[in-house]
């Protein structure tokens, strides 16, 4: 056990007084964002540390700030003057989503295993230890699934439809919470996640496109301890297109077929009545019928539309070439530059 962690050493230093202190490079890197978390903060850094220190491996938490407007960031800031070399924070100008905060994390950890989290305290910090069992295991991605899920019906309801649907659509991408963010994942998935510069992405999608052996381990779930929910019901079906739109061509496919289907029965409507008119003379019989099928091939051809805009919109975010976020400032000691210069 010893021997595993001697490799992590490095000879980076960091002056206490007239003393110095070896600092070893992490081994666990844990990426949280954070927006309107004020009042969890303090008792998620309690638990974390205690969960982290009791595993007795090198870590680093990295926090990133998304453009909190409460005391997030006062709070953040005093974390981080409590354990400098531990503690890392990143303060984004604006907000710009859970997952680009994430990305911004994986851009700067330095550990080997990368554990991500949200700082709801929904799912316990407790949890961690079994992430880096399976890890430690030899796989590269381990997803975590919700066994007992503490949140309202109506969201019970839209999680579960969104999994079904994706299941439907991306039988490949074998997930069975897609919204749990406690995962787990090698150092190389997430270079290979933070080098691909999509402004718009789902990274438990985007690493098992990258994964070998990827496994899941069932996890607690508890309820949120203060504050509320930064998702509602637009922002998680938002969240279900980035997902659908991102990493499966289906609603294209589907919309094609569609098409091609109410071609060919509009072919064979207008033989019936071509025939019709030839058998039986003019009428006007039917005519709200018509107007019935000419609404509803409207409806079919707006939403191609809209399908298709969502591709094209993810196209025209890519090739403006702006960043995906801009950070105002990071909190670190000078060791943890060091470190990460060495890394």
């Amino acid at each position: 056990m010893i021997s595993q962690f001697l490799t992590y050493i490095i000879p980076a230093t960091e002056k206490i007084g007239t003393q110095k202190m070896i600092v070893q490079k992490p081994y666990i890197s844990v990426v949280i964002p954070v927006h309107n978390e004020e009042e969890n903060l303090e008792v998620l850094y309690r638990r974390l540390t205690k969960v982290l220190d009791n595993l007795g491996k090198p870590y680093e938490i990295l926090l990133t700030n998304d453009g909190s407007t409460d005391r997030s960031s006062e709070i953040l800031k005093s974390l981080h003057e409590l354990r400098p070399t531990q503690i890392r924070v990143i303060e984004f100008n604006g907000n710009f989503g859970q997952h680009m905060a994430i990305m911004a994390g994986f851009e700067r950890v330095r550990g080997e295993i990368i554990i991500t989290m949200d700082a709801d305290l929904q799912n316990p910090p407790e949890e961690i230890p079994k992430l880096v069992a399976a890890m430690e295991k030899g796989h590269d991605v381990v997803n975590a699934y919700r066994e007992d899920r503490q949140d309202q019906k109506w969201r019970l309801f839209v999680s579960k439809a969104h999994n079904k649907i994706r299941e439907w659509m991306m039988p490949k991408l074998r997930m069975k919470d897609e919204g749990c963010m406690l995962r787990a994942y090698r150092r190389n998935i997430v270079d290979l996640m933070a080098s691909t510069g999509e402004r718009t992405t789902f990274i438990p999608a985007l690493a098992l496109n990258y994964a070998t052996n990827p496994t899941e381990v069932g996890v607690a779930h508890a309820e949120r301890l203060a504050g509320e929910s930064n998702y509602n019901l637009y922002g998680l079906i938002r969240y279900n297109f980035d997902l659908i739109t991102g990493f499966s061509l289906f609603p294209l496919q589907a919309i094609t077929f569609t098409g091609v289907i109410i071609s060919f029965l509009s072919f064979v409507f207008v033989m019936y009545l071509f025939m019709r008119r030839l058998i039986v003379g003019p009428e006007v019989e039917g005519v709200f019928t018509l107007f019935a099928i000419l609404f509803f091939l409207i409806g079919i051809l707006l939403l191609g539309l809209g399908i298709t805009g969502e591709y094209v919109g993810r196209i025209f975010q890519e090739v403006r070439h702006r960043p995906r976020f801009v950070v105002k400032h990071v909190l670190e000691s000078e060791t943890a530059r060091e470190i990460e210069a060495v890394s």
